[in-house]
């Protein structure tokens, strides 16, 4: 089975699902024009959301943050 360590801690976890619902909600009421930025605001929402539900960030690893302990 695959498993991931997990490095991110339960308040940026909900920070993440909090900005990327924003960033969702402001594209679908029209505060982002179409085009080029709504794409890449949808996208960085998606990996926000994404990111969070899973606990792993490898951006974060790759900066040298190191798994959490229980």
């Amino acid at each position: 089975m695959f498993f991931i360590k997990r490095n991110l801690p339960i308040w940026e976890r909900v920070l993440r699902i909090a900005a990327g619902a924003a960033i969702g909600a402001a594209m679908f009421k029209g505060a982002l024009s179409p085009g080029l930025t709504s794409y890449g605001a949808l996208a960085a929402a998606a990996t926000l959301v994404l990111t969070a539900f899973v606990g792993f960030c490898p951006a974060c690893a790759m900066l040298g943050r190191r798994y959490l302990e229980k």
